[in-house]
């Protein structure tokens, strides 16, 4: 932004100026930023555009959790998820228009994938979200702030439909304007990324952007892994590890979040318990357990609780601190795993799986 305006020959306070307007005063009109003079907010009017993600179906749990349905210029659509608690409210954040990567159990997956989302398109679902959360009266108790300077969103989690770090530019960039004090202001530890294990790009983001990070697991060995993080196979377990060691560094103080989607007789035996709290054991890890959110055409079933409890305390007997995700939004999918927008699948994904679906049904 400094260097935009240095090149209208404007000085680079003005991009502060811009971007309160922008995000900190939910302008998005040059006309009414009076502060800057008439003839800049001509030069940029003919020279830029202000353009948000449109909503365009709301719905809201039975929980809090509100789930948008926005559509991008092109008319795709993606979607994106409010989580409410009593200190914080949680944005889950798209990165892609469907997902570039195809984990066996997660809807999004199953709609196959269409293009990278660009950084404004990332960006604006934050202010999209918290303008529309504002207009429903929504405000989240944060006793380190001030009331009327609260926001609905207090945390961002690189959690929505698509791979963050195969759009790594883009998320970067992205996070990196949700941090800045004159945008959104947020800390690191309120934005996290989940990745399916990108080896590369978790030692780029170590570099670039060293916000909290979440591992999509699933499996404590290569062979099960292989079959529903297909990922997996290009970056097994043991380099992927070797990545989130590299990203904690030497100070050790940063634990990283292993996710596990819990798969009824798939994943969940004691047996794979103990493997994973021995894969481990030397990582400062925090584990989250998933229950399974089903969707249409999937043969997944949810574990059932005496097994994700025993799993849990397996776990927890060889202190590796473990939680089981409360499952938020269920009752309108917008739970983990389930969001899937609308759009066009260039991969022909989607159309594979109906195809090989049918098949399966004839035999």
């Amino acid at each position: 932004m400094n260097q935009y305006f240095a090149g209208l020959g404007e000085k680079p306070f003005r991009s502060q100026q811009l971007l309160q307007w922008i995000y900190q005063r939910k302008v998005m009109d040059y006309e009414e930023m009076t502060d800057l003079s008439k003839a800049l907010r001509l030069r940029l009017k003919e020279s830029t555009c202000l353009t948000l993600p449109r909503i365009v179906n709301q719905q809201v749990s039975s929980d809090g959790t509100c789930k948008w349905l926005m559509q991008l210029q092109d008319g795709n659509s993606i979607e994106a998820v409010f989580i409410p608690e009593d200190d914080r409210g949680t944005l889950c954040v798209s990165s892609q228009v469907g997902c570039s990567l195809n984990c066996t159990f997660c809807a999004t997956a199953r709609q196959g994938f269409s293009r990278h989302l660009t950084v404004d398109e990332i960006i604006g679902q934050l202010w999209v979200a918290n303008h529309a959360l504002e207009e429903m009266g929504v405000r989240t108790a944060r006793p380190d702030v001030p009331s009327d300077h609260r926001r609905p969103v207090t945390n961002v989690v690189m959690m929505g439909m698509g791979e963050p770090l195969a759009n790594f530019d883009n998320v970067v960039a992205a996070m990196n304007l949700m941090m800045d004090d004159f945008t959104f202001g947020l800390s690191r530890r309120r934005v996290t990324l989940s990745t399916a294990g990108m080896v590369p790009a978790i030692d780029r983001l170590a570099e670039a952007c060293p916000v909290s990070l979440a591992v999509s697991l699933h499996a404590p060995n290569d062979a099960l892994r292989d079959q529903l993080v297909p990922l997996n196979k290009k970056y097994p377990i043991e380099s992927l590890l070797g990545a989130c060691q590299r990203f904690i560094g030497e100070s050790q103080r940063q634990r990283i979040t292993f996710e596990y989607v819990m798969l009824q007789e798939v994943n969940d035996t004691p047996s794979l318990a103990r493997e994973l709290a021995a894969l481990l054991a030397d990582m400062p890890a925090k584990v989250n357990l998933i229950p399974f959110n089903p969707f249409e055409g999937i043969q997944y079933q949810r574990s059932s609780k005496s097994r994700i409890d025993r799993f849990r305390d397996i776990l927890l007997s060889k202190n590796i601190f473990t939680v089981t995700r409360k499952t938020r939004g269920d009752d309108i999918d917008a739970a983990c795993g389930q969001l899937a927008g609308d759009f066009t699948d260039r991969t022909r994904r989607s159309e594979r799986m109906r195809r090989d679906s049918v098949k399966v049904a004839v035999v």
